[in-house]
């Protein structure tokens, strides 16, 4: 019996309480999953596409100890910084100067903060030039002139990605080039010296045949982990096999994960190969990936074989690579063509504490809500799944609040109800508002 129907039938045997029950009732039907959350909102974005929620957002939220910061397009593809503290729900929401090709899913927004809480900002790319600003003032909503971090790869620009490195430096990655012949390209930002500087042109090599799709995680050590699919093609049907690297000296050198060195820039044919996936097997690109405080890597996706496509976790022990099938889906679908895609399903986001790996995903077999899977894989047991909505979020895809969640252990996510068709095309959906959903205790196995 569910915990609706057990609510029910008490109210049933027991009259003199009904009204206050239903009372109760009622307001705890948002917390029915087990799981307490609180909701603030900040206020209308755009939602004719996922612009603002793809996963590929580095950051789409992000905090210090005292501040969050968020970022969204709203309807008139304006840029919209907000911030609030982090003891409140009162935002603080500033429409900049500047605005993006919102009509293009790939043009998203990522931000950071640094050492000195100034927010840095790249959004509205695809394939063009860089665009990036500094806010006036340390925790401050004003963004300055538009700059240059290097002056070098920043013509063809895509998915701008920060991560915050130790002593408050900042490491920024991108695509430099085309689907299918770009390179990634990594810049550094020193915090004393506050300037940027270009470590690799080039860090992984398509040869001009492919191209990597990456994700990256920095651990409590400022070592950088980075995994990656190749893309043979403009087709995502053509993404294939899972790659790693890691690096522990702020990005400038890279080894595998038995420690051996790799020789710059990384190809296909040298690097490791965490787990082999074929082309056609409907494996997606920019996932997620994060670290424990063993420094073990876990990296999710998802993939196709015995004619389901399932989550997927994998991750190193005693040195070897191990895949962990969640196969709590019933469906396929299939993957191929160009741009972005309608997806019945969200790409995951990962999490680990405790023993536990969380992953936060949006399902079509769930009515699009937001869930939270959740497992110890050391004590074997089953995965277990926790809706954190009762509401559909369309197209949604995860982002959290990275930086609040790994020295603090408390899990932000972005929200917005969002549609999105195939190869950028646009649903007539009005503005939804956009949101921080806050999951006080995630559960544990």
């Amino acid at each position: 019996m569910n915990c609706f129907a057990e609510a029910l039938l008490y109210f049933k045997k027991n009259h003199a309480l009904k009204n206050f029950l239903l009372i109760v009732f009622f307001m705890s039907l948002y917390s029915c999953s087990g799981l307490k959350i609180d909701t603030s909102d900040i206020g209308p974005g755009w939602a004719k596409n996922s612009v603002n929620t793809v996963i590929f957002r580095k950051n789409a939220v992000t905090s210090n100890n005292k501040y969050q910061f968020t970022s969204y397009y709203d309807n008139d593809s304006n840029l919209v910084l907000a911030k609030r503290n982090l003891s409140d729900n009162t935002w603080q929401v500033h429409k900049t100067r500047y605005t993006g090709n919102s009509r293009d899913a790939h043009n998203a927004i990522s931000i950071v903060l640094d050492g000195e809480g100034y927010l840095h900002v790249s959004w509205d790319h695809h394939n063009t030039g860089l665009r990036y600003a500094i806010s006036r003032t340390p925790f401050g909503l004003e963004l300055g002139d538009e700059l240059k971090m290097t002056e070098k790869q920043e013509k063809k620009v895509s998915y701008p990605q920060f991560y915050n490195l130790q002593g408050g430096d900042i490491l920024f990655m991108y695509r430099s080039g085309q689907s299918g012949r770009g390179s990634l390209v990594l810049n550094r930002f020193n915090n004393n010296t506050r300037e940027w500087v270009q470590l690799h042109k080039n860090l992984i090599d398509g040869e001009d045949r492919r191209n990597a799709y990456w994700q990256a995680a920095v651990d409590k050590d400022g070592h950088i982990h980075l995994s990656w699919v190749w893309r043979e093609s403009w087709d995502v049907a053509t993404n294939h096999d899972l790659a790693y690297a890691v690096s522990k000296d702020k990005g400038q050198t890279w080894e595998r994960s038995d420690g051996r060195e790799y020789e710059l820039p990384i190809t296909a044919t040298t690097a490791e190969y965490a787990w082999k996936i074929p082309q056609n097997s409907n494996l997606i690109n920019q996932t997620s990936m994060t670290v424990d405080n063993q420094g073990t890597p876990y990296i999710a996706s998802y993939w196709s074989d015995k004619g389901k496509t399932q989550y997927r976790v994998i991750y190193l022990k005693e040195g070897k690579w191990k895949m962990e099938n969640t196969a709590f889906r019933k469906t396929s679908f299939d993957l191929s063509g160009g741009g972005t895609k309608k997806i019945p399903i969200s790409r995951p986001e990962i999490m680990v504490n405790s023993g536990n790996i969380y992953l936060l995903f949006r399902d079509a077999e769930r009515n699009n809500r937001i869930s939270l899977a959740h497992k110890n894989i050391s004590k074997g047991k089953n995965w277990k799944i926790n809706d954190i909505t009762s509401y559909s979020v369309g197209k949604w895809e995860p982002n959290y609040d990275h930086q609040l969640f790994d020295f603090e252990k408390e899990l932000h996510i972005f929200v917005q109800e969002v549609s999105q068709m195939d190869s950028e095309g646009l649903s007539e959906q009005k503005p939804t508002t956009v949101k921080i959903l806050e999951v006080k205790s995630l559960p544990k196995q």
